[in-house]
């Protein structure tokens, strides 16, 4: 947290909650940032050292496991690129859809649909994760999720 000294009050991880449409957004979009860098201590820093979270059928606690989960995912899941878009949020929880594409070793392109609930403490940490993912096989020439996204894009995630 902040390293000002122990009686300065913590910076926290901004935008902090109760959230507004705009900082929701902000949220998600800092997010999104952080995964598309596939670095597993730079996401898992914006988790509450307690995070608790549910990834399909895995479930986690701490800011190890969680580093361990996401190291393992990216030997797995090659060339992962991720775009999340904000579904609803209130006070200090966000609802977030995504998808995310990926190919595996042997060269196969997957897209990921999922959803996930999100749940933040008074400093913008988030505290629980809970996140419901399926995979569809796709050919290389359906990708449409080449990489971050691009300054500016505001572009909606189709359905399908």
């Amino acid at each position: 947290m902040s390293g000002a000294g122990p009686d300065a009050p913590p910076s926290g991880r901004a935008p902090l909650p109760p959230f507004t449409a705009q900082t929701a957004r902000r949220k998600v979009r800092a997010a999104e940032d952080a995964w598309n860098t596939r670095d597993p201590r730079h996401v898992a820093a914006a988790y509450t050292p307690d995070s608790v979270w549910r990834n399909r059928d895995t479930f986690l606690t701490g800011r190890d496991e969680i580093v361990a989960f996401l190291t393992a995912k990216w030997e797995r899941e090659l060339d992962y690129s991720l775009r999340k878009e904000l579904w609803a949020f209130h006070e200090h929880r966000i609802a977030v859809r995504f998808q995310y594409e990926w190919h595996d070793a042997a060269g196969r392109w997957w897209r990921s649909y999922g959803n996930e609930q999100w749940e933040f403490d008074d400093l913008g940490y988030m505290a629980r994760r809970e996140a419901s993912i399926d995979d569809v096989r796709i050919e290389p020439a359906e990708r449409r999720i080449h990489g971050p996204r691009p300054p500016g894009d505001t572009t909606v995630l189709p359905l399908r």
